[in-house]
């Protein structure tokens, strides 16, 4: 897959999961029940961002997401060696605090949030695409420094 692609495809990526932290958020502070998102006994975004779990430290966990996007947008802009191994870390940090939060939907609380599950797919293929897009520049420099 070319750098160009890959790229491209980790912005839409980034914006996917910063829209969907935005609605997350919004949920998080409002006391409406959202129709789109509240639709059973199983699958209750407003029970899951409501929740005690739905904050860390006292931060909105959707807010954490959301800057996490934002970060990894503007990684996802500048190329080179040391952004590309920075963005992967940053987005395997990411993918690894969304696991945590499903698994909390899963055990803990039983219910699930249509929109967290969005972010955690999102984040998900942000990790895939910038393990790719790293992997593709170590290969580069490796064969750049074959030829000299």
């Amino acid at each position: 897959m070319k750098g160009r692609l890959i790229r491209y495809l980790m912005l839409g990526c980034c914006l996917g999961g910063g829209i969907l932290s935005t609605l997350s958020l919004r949920n998080h502070y409002s006391t409406d029940p959202t129709g789109y998102c509240d639709l059973n006994a199983t699958f209750n975004c407003d029970f899951v961002n409501r929740s005690s779990f739905s904050e860390f430290r006292g931060v909105p966990v959707a807010l954490i997401g959301l800057l996490g996007y934002v970060l990894l947008f503007a990684l996802s802009m500048p190329a080179g060696k040391w952004v590309a191994r920075f963005r992967f870390a940053a987005s395997v940090i990411g993918v690894g605090f969304a696991l945590y939060l499903a698994y909390i939907e899963a055990y803990v609380l039983a219910v699930w949030c249509l929109l967290c599950i969005g972010s955690l797919m999102m984040i998900s293929a942000i990790t895939v695409l910038s393990g790719m897009a790293a992997w593709r520049i170590a290969g580069t420099e490796t064969a750049a420094n074959a030829r000299d």
